[in-house]
């Protein structure tokens, strides 16, 4: 049977509606991306930054380094205000999950200087885009949308380095039969070739070890 992969799309959407993350399908490019972040950042840290304040906390967030963008997500920081004085942040609520806001866009189209990408889905908390799903139809293989990753990681100037995408955590792939997700590296180590050697690909499993290949369980709660 034929499945259209918006079909798949939305039927994703709904069963993460179910688990409580909001859909915004009002986000659809770098500005409304930015926009949310900044309004849920301020929320967290209850503080209201100015214009210019903003601007330079991205500045100083946005980094090509995922490591470096991992050890921002899960730390407090610090950031100095326009008057001189500090401020302590963070971008999740580390003591309080539930606490946290989250989110599902999808069709997501960010235009740097050198590149022009849509991602399928992307799972944000408190604004930040965090997981992204990327989905084939049936009968398609996953490796293909292994490789549209693995392209757009690779393009120059691309959203991963110069956006709030460089704190993408977790790729998921799936065609609604197969399911395999990976994690997150820096673009020397992130080639996806015959061997799989660089790109370590990985399929979720129960507590009994049975695999879980389809979207709909990949999904649900443990």
């Amino acid at each position: 049977m034929h499945v259209r992969e918006n079909t798949i799309e939305y039927g994703l959407i709904g069963t993460l509606q179910g688990l409580k993350y909001e859909y915004r399908e009002d986000i659809r490019d770098r500005a409304a991306l930015e926009a949310n972040f900044r309004e849920k950042f301020q929320q967290l840290n209850r503080v209201k930054l100015t214009d210019a304040e903003f601007a330079r906390l991205l500045d100083e967030i946005v980094t090509p380094d995922v490591f470096t963008a991992a050890k921002t997500l899960r730390s407090i920081n610090a950031f100095t205000r326009d008057d001189g004085t500090p401020l302590n942040y963070s971008l999740v609520n580390l003591k309080d999950w539930c606490k946290n806001h989250f989110e599902v866009v999808n069709q997501l189209r960010i235009n740097t200087d050198y590149s022009h990408h849509r991602y399928d889905l992307l799972l944000l908390i408190n604004g930040v885009p965090c997981v992204q799903i990327e989905l084939k139809t049936l009968g398609v293989n996953p490796r293909r949308a292994m490789e549209q990753i693995v392209e757009y990681k690779h393009d120059p100037g691309n959203g991963y380095t110069r956006t709030l995408l460089c704190f993408m955590q977790l790729f998921i792939v799936s065609n609604r039969d197969r399911t395999y997700y990976f994690a997150n590296n820096n673009a020397r180590h992130f080639a996806f070739n015959a061997d799989e050697r660089f790109l370590p690909i990985y399929e979720f499993a129960s507590e009994d070890n049975r695999k879980i290949t389809q979207l709909d369980e990949f999904a649900e709660p443990s």
